[in-house]
């Protein structure tokens, strides 16, 4: 659970968990066939103003934490929220807390 909390404390990482529960509405451009797979770097990078590699650290560790679900579709990478697992934590979190 330690590692679910350390992902959770970066504002960006919030921040990026907060804008993929609503997808269609934080990322306009991420349309069509590749929606359902989820968002791609690019989009989730460009919202957030940081570099390439920033946000793919940020997103390896919500990735690692179990919050993403990460797609590999080529040369790009799409990322979804695993609800499942976030609920999964929040539960345990209350349970302990």
């Amino acid at each position: 659970m330690l590692d679910e909390c350390k992902a959770l404390a970066n504002e960006t990482r919030l921040r990026v968990l907060e804008w993929l529960k609503d997808p269609q509405a934080n990322f306009p451009a991420c349309q069509g066939e590749t929606a359902e797979l989820g968002v791609c770097v690019g989009l989730i990078q460009q919202k957030a103003g940081t570099s390439a590699s920033t946000i793919s650290a940020h997103l390896a560790i919500l990735h690692r934490a179990g919050f993403l679900r990460a797609t590999r579709r080529g040369q790009w990478t799409y990322y979804r929220r695993d609800d499942e697992r976030i609920r999964a934590f929040t539960e345990r979190l209350h349970r302990v807390l």
